[in-house]
């Protein structure tokens, strides 16, 4: 195997599938990178057995990559990616000789590394459905950005530590939740899904994917498994496991009614509760008290160790119907967080009921928070 190839176009590459090694890995070989030199490509492959990306970087142009010998062979991942970025030329030249010795090298600089032997690594498949679902990459960072963070990070609870995605006909709903909220994203497919899917992706796995993705009008294809789930979008292919077990039901947790609606401006409702909330002393609930007096909002905490502080502001109401609730700030913040709208609806349905939060400029979009007793 021996080829020259552009610094950039190598270290975007890397740095995609690299996401994929993990360090506490028992099977040794899966910290390596596979690199695949094929005719007119390199396919470089990266699996933890919890997720596998594999992309691959054509050689359209000879200038910036030109293939001298084909062949494959596992390539240390932490060590590849440091010398790639690491190295200050424009052009990098990468040669296997001996089988096993991989030789880096540039016009001032050589590295000599130990590799792997290519029938050492697991079997990778990464085959597509016949059926596929495509969404655009905007639509679908913004439902990780409005939902992942509602999910639980217990691992005693495997299938909250996912994002529910449930599609029928044209209908893709998103739920989140760790038992104390739920985020609820629900969008309109440009097509109609001839298979109907009820699963769960693990959102650690999922906020990965994510990162990688550049250009928001690219079109990503989702082909479901039983038990995994493949995300092909242009020359990049990431596969993940799916959790196990069934979702909860969360349209029971969503009231049907309420009887009190406060709107308010979202950035400066959020302000009040980042202030409010310094004086908290758990910073886990970091516990907040939410009171409605005619059009004024009332917001206080309290510490016995600390002291107390209280912020008013003006609100508008559909009725002359008052409250006085308590939940965290941290969760209350993070449900703000995930709109990118001016103003907000909030829907109070009782004192001990849940608190949702919407808005009317983006209807797709419902966070709810459970409020928390203080008596």
């Amino acid at each position: 195997m021996k080829f020259t190839i552009k610094k950039e176009l190598l270290l975007e590459a890397l740095n995609k599938v690299s996401k994929a090694i993990s360090t506490k890995n028992l099977i040794p070989v899966l910290a390596g990178i596979k690199f695949e030199l094929k005719k007119k490509k390199l396919v470089l492959t990266a699996s933890d057995n919890d997720i596998t990306i594999q992309t691959s970087i054509e050689s359209t142009k000879e200038e910036d990559f030109t293939i001298y010998n084909e062949g494959s062979i596992i390539i240390q991942g932490k060590y590849i990616l440091d010398i790639v970025r690491k190295l200050p030329d424009k052009f990098i030249n990468i040669e296997v000789v001996d089988e096993l010795k991989i030789l880096i090298y540039t016009e001032n600089s050589e590295f000599n590394l130990n590799g792997i032997a290519e029938s050492e690594y697991p079997n990778i498949g990464l085959e597509e459905s016949k059926k596929k679902v495509d969404i655009k990459a905007g639509v679908f960072k913004n439902i990780v950005n409005q939902t992942a963070f509602a999910s639980s990070n217990e691992e005693s609870k495997p299938i909250l530590t996912g994002i529910n995605f449930n599609i029928t006909g044209d209908i893709l709903e998103c739920n989140s939740t760790d038992s104390y909220r739920l985020a609820r994203k629900v969008i309109k497919l440009d097509q109609v899904s001839e298979d109907s899917y009820n699963i769960v992706i693990p959102s650690r796995n999922i906020i990965e994917f994510s990162k990688i993705l550049n250009d928001d009008d690219e079109i990503i294809e989702l082909h479901i498994f039983n038990n995994k789930i493949l995300f092909k979008v242009n020359n990049l292919k990431f596969e993940s496991r799916l959790i196990n077990g069934t979702y909860p039901n969360t349209a029971n947790l969503m009231p049907d009614d309420s009887f009190l609606i406060v709107n308010t401006n979202l950035n400066a409702f959020y302000d009040v509760i980042d202030r409010v909330s310094i004086l908290t002393s758990d910073k886990e609930k970091n516990i907040v008290t939410l009171e409605t007096k005619g059009d004024t909002l009332i917001l206080k905490s309290s510490s016995a160790e600390i002291g107390r502080v209280e912020e008013k502001m003006l609100i508008n109401k559909n009725n002359n119907e008052d409250i006085k609730i308590s939940f965290s700030a941290k969760y209350m913040m993070e449900a703000l967080k995930s709109f990118s709208t001016e103003s907000v609806d909030i829907h109070f349905v009782g004192e001990i009921k849940p608190i949702l939060i919407k808005s009317k400029e983006d209807e797709s979009l419902t966070q709810l928070v459970l409020p928390i007793r203080t008596y």
